[in-house]
């Protein structure tokens, strides 16, 4: 690579960091940039099994079209009368979070040019059935606690890791949305 295209890419973690701040820096100038709808349609197949169909977003004032649509999938396994096609929707939660932290790891620490040799995030998430199958108004239909373990190889000393991995709770849409009540509006059509 020449000394000019060196200057125009910097990249940590995979995260090209002239694009990342140029993204900020627009950010800040015009703030409604910001400003994000995704959408998802979900079709139902049988049992458990659906599939959530994934196609745009708006971003700020532009309508964005994927190149091509995401399917996601669910079901439940066998012993909660799935069968066991696809992960299931509590699953999906999982990885919703475990993949905003994840990103929100990587995006700050190349912005604070960390380097990241390895992540991994475990989780654990608790459900009681006797909130779904209606059998107890006492006990909440969704996770009673979610345990998350981040591993983390890095030469950065441990102190900046552990800064890095609180500011990146902090930040993380889907940590938030999830340690958060958010409105659900629900509606039949």
């Amino acid at each position: 690579m020449d000394t000019v295209q060196e200057e125009l890419v910097k990249v940590v973690n995979g995260v090209d960091i002239r694009k990342l701040q140029a993204t900020i820096e627009a950010i800040n100038d015009d703030p409604d940039l910001a400003s994000f709808r995704f959408h998802a349609v979900n079709e139902w197949i049988d049992g458990a099994q659906n599939k959530t169909i994934v196609d745009r977003l708006k971003g700020g004032p532009h309508d964005i079209e994927h190149r091509e649509p995401f399917v996601l999938r669910s079901d439940a396994p066998e012993v909660l009368m799935g069968h066991d096609t696809a992960p299931s929707s509590f699953i999906s939660v999982l990885h919703a979070l475990a993949s905003c932290l994840s990103v929100s790891i990587i995006y700050h620490a190349a912005v604070r040019e960390i380097p990241i040799d390895k992540l991994i995030i475990r989780m654990e998430g608790d459900v009681d059935l006797h909130g779904f199958l209606g059998l107890s108004s006492e006990v909440r239909p969704g996770f009673q606690d979610v345990r998350v373990t981040v591993e983390v190889e890095s030469q950065a000393p441990r102190s900046d890791i552990e800064d890095l991995l609180q500011y990146a709770q902090k930040v993380s849409p889907v940590v938030d949305s999830l340690r958060n009540r958010i409105p659900v509006e629900i509606a039949l059509r």
